[in-house]
C-alpha cells in the first residue's frame, strides 16, 4: 500500500498495533474489575505531567508517563482508604490531575499551542523515542499478564478468596495499577487524552459480551483493537481525518454493530436451542 512507503506511517502502524494489543487486554481486566473509568482518569492525570514537562522543558511524553504511573499508585492507596466507595479514588485523583494541568498551563500560555496533539492524538507524529517507549510498555505488559494470569484472574473475580488462598493481593493489585498508568500514558500519542479510554474500553466491552470464556474474550478484544487501529489509520490517511477520532469512532461503530448482531441472533435463536 502506498501509505506504508512513508516512515511516519510505518511507525504509526507499529505503535498502534503494540498499544492496541496490550490496551485491549488491560481493558478486559478493568471492565471485569469495574474500573473502566480508571483509564479515563489516568489519561487526564497524565495531562498534568505533559503540561509540567512542557513548562520545565522536559520531554512531555516521558513526563506524562511518570505522572500517570504515580497517579495509578495514588489511586490504589486512596482506594484502600475508601474500601466501600472505591470509585471515590478516581474522582479525587482526577480532580488533582486536571486542576494541576490547568494551573501549569495558565503559567505559560505558549504551552496551549502544542496541546492539541496530546488532547486528540497524533499517531502519525510518533517519533522513534515514543515508539521505543511503547515497545517497552507492551513487553512489560505482556510479561505481567502472562506471569500473573492466574492470580489476576482470581483477584478480578473474588479478591477476598484470593487473599484467603495466600496470594499477595496488595502487591499484585499495585503492580496492575502501575501497569495501567504505563499503558494509558503510552496510548496517549495515538488517540489522545480525551479518547484514550475508547481504545482500552470499547474492544473489551464487545469482547466480554460475545466471548464464551475469559480467555477467548482476551483474544477477541485484541482482534477488535487491532482492527480498529489499523482500519482507523487507513481511513484517516485516505480521508485526511484526525487519526485518534477516526480510530475511536470506528471502535464505537464496531461495538454497536456487534451488540446489534448479538441481539438479533438471540432473538431468532432462542437460548437452549441447538442448530
Amino acid at each position: 500500500m502506498e501509505m506504508l512507503h512513508y516512515d511516519f506511517m510505518q511507525r504509526a502502524f507499529c505503535a498502534g498495533g503494540l498499544i492496541a494489543i496490550i490496551a485491549s487486554v488491560l481493558g478486559v481486566y478493568l471492565m471485569l474489575r469495574r474500573q473502566a473509568l480508571m483509564a479515563d482518569m489516568l489519561s487526564h492525570v497524565s495531562l498534568a505531567g505533559v503540561a509540567g514537562g512542557a513548562y520545565f522543558h522536559i520531554n512531555p511524553t516521558l513526563a506524562g508517563f511518570v505522572v500517570a504511573t504515580l497517579g495509578a499508585i495514588a489511586v490504589e492507596y486512596v482506594r484502600r482508604s475508601y474500601k466501600s466507595y472505591s470509585e471515590i479514588s478516581v474522582a479525587i485523583i482526577m480532580v488533582g490531575g486536571l486542576s494541576s494541568a490547568v494551573i501549569i498551563m495558565s503559567l505559560n500560555q505558549s504551552i496551549n499551542k502544542g496541546f492539541s496533539a496530546y488532547l486528540f492524538g497524533s499517531v502519525v507524529a510518533v517519533n522513534e523515542t515514543e515508539l521505543l517507549l511503547m515497545l517497552i510498555v507492551a513487553l512489560v505488559g505482556c510479561l505481567f499478564f502472562v506471569l500473573f494470569r492466574r492470580p489476576l484472574y482470581q483477584i478480578t473475580f473474588d479478591e477476598d478468596t484470593a487473599k484467603t488462598n495466600g496470594l499477595p493481593v496488595k502487591w499484585i493489585t499495585l503492580g496492575f495499577s502501575v501497569l495501567t498508568g504505563m499503558i494509558v500514558s503510552a496510548a496517549m500519542p495515538i488517540v489522545g487524552v480525551l479518547l484514550v479510554s475508547a481504545l482500552i474500553v470499547l474492544p473489551a466491552a464487545l469482547a466480554i459480551r460475545i466471548a464464551p470464556s475469559f480467555t477467548s474474550s482476551l483474544f477477541i478484544a485484541m482482534g477488535i483493537g487491532l482492527f480498529g487501529v489499523f482500519s482507523g489509520l487507513t481511513a484517516s490517511y485516505e480521508l485526511s481525518t484526525p487519526p485518534g477520532g477516526t480510530i475511536a469512532i470506528l471502535l464505537l461503530f464496531v461495538l454497536l454493530v456487534g451488540l446489534s448482531i448479538k441481539k438479533v441472533k438471540h432473538h431468532f435463536i432462542p437460548v437452549g436451542r441447538n442448530y
